[in-house]
């Protein structure tokens, strides 16, 4: 695969350009397997609809074709599980999460990384990150009937917004 270019121009980036140089969905590192793609994601219905409202130039058109968005504010009857299980962004300043390069945080990066961004440092800043929220999925499995998608909704939400499939748990 030749790289190719992305300039971003959306309500949080002006001018921002990265290269991609992996396959989309292909190419992940060996320790990140996420269970849902952006795709999939967005359709089952992640941070109240409220996330990459304004960057559909960046992802292509099918991320967006049976997603669950909410073009003027975040909208917890979106989720999937009907609850909001997000922190908001200045929390997440505060705390440090926020690469300059993704604004908007996890979620950013794993788009943009699914579409075939890499940048190895912050690469695997997130994917330790990701990893640390199967801690989520234990608690899960311990305190829940399987199958009984009622229990703990929030912390299942949560998962959700990091790619793994809370439903099949």
């Amino acid at each position: 695969m030749g790289r190719r270019a992305v300039i971003v121009n959306d309500r949080m980036q002006r001018g921002y350009r990265y290269e991609l140089t992996a396959p989309i969905g292909r190419d992940f590192d060996p320790e990140f397997a996420p269970e849902l793609t952006p795709r999939q994601m967005l359709e089952l219905g992640v941070f109240g609809g409220k996330y990459l409202t304004d960057t559909r130039d960046e992802f292509p058109a099918g991320w967006f074709r049976r997603a669950k968005l909410s073009p003027l504010h975040r909208d917890r009857r979106l989720n999937f599980f009907g609850v909001d299980a997000s922190q908001p962004l200045s929390v997440w300043r505060a705390k440090g999460w926020i690469h300059p390069d993704d604004p908007r945080g996890w979620f950013q990066w794993y788009c943009r990384y699914y579409m075939g961004r890499r940048m190895p440092e912050e690469d695997r800043r997130q994917i330790r990150r990701w990893k640390a929220m199967r801690r989520h999925i234990r608690q899960i499995q311990v305190n829940c009937e399987a199958g009984n998608l009622d229990c703990r909704r929030r912390q299942r939400q949560a998962l959700l917004h990091w790619a793994y499939d809370s439903r099949r748990f």
